[in-house]
């Protein structure tokens, strides 16, 4: 009859607790260049979302100014954001996130549900609140406010190097992953 260890021994140690591998290449963040890069294309295709959901905001509204109903304007944007993200995450991608080979998934690497897709929306919102929250009450000028805007999201962005698979926080928090995604490539027709 084999003789087992005693208890607190390092082999029994061992054996209690589990080794945590590495984990796979695939389960890693694309790099963070790319991740920025396509963030700041995101940015630009949103100036397009942003002109028709404000001209639809003005005419429905009968807003002659633009300093009229600003607030509510901004509230109207920011359903339409979600609207947009929430209906794009849940098929896998934004159009900039398809250009740079980029998906987002649940943590089990599957398509997320819209309403995980709508918790992602509301934490991604942690990329501006901090200096959106610094802003109000300091009454910050144009450069102030650029300055520490791009500061903070710079911050964010390198905090993802300190979660295990390079994700950002919120995605970590929202239980999403983003992950490289290449497209088939279509076979060539032969003649």
């Amino acid at each position: 009859m084999p003789m087992s260890s005693p208890p607190g021994s390092p082999e029994t140690a061992s054996a209690l607790l589990p080794i945590q591998p590495a984990p796979p290449a695939e389960a890693m963040a694309p790099p963070l260049r790319r991740r920025m890069a396509c963030w700041l294309y995101e940015g630009m295709l949103l100036f397009g979302v942003v002109f028709i959901a404000g001209y639809l905001f003005s005419t429905l509204t009968q807003t002659r100014h633009a300093l009229h109903n600003r607030h509510a304007l901004q509230a109207f944007l920011f359903v339409v954001f979600g609207i947009y993200f929430v209906w794009f995450w849940a098929r896998g991608h934004t159009l900039a996130m398809k250009t740079w080979h980029i998906r987002v998934v649940d943590r089990q690497g599957r398509l997320i549900s819209q309403k995980r897709a709508l918790l992602r929306y509301v934490l991604s919102w942690l990329w501006f609140l901090p200096p959106l929250a610094v802003i109000a009450p300091f009454h910050l000028t144009g450069g102030e406010t650029a300055v520490l805007t791009l500061g903070w999201v710079a911050v964010w962005a390198l905090l993802s190097r300190f979660h295990p698979q390079r994700q950002f926080w919120h995605d970590a928090l929202a239980g999403t992953r983003l992950v490289h995604h290449e497209l088939p490539a279509r076979p060539r027709k032969t003649k």
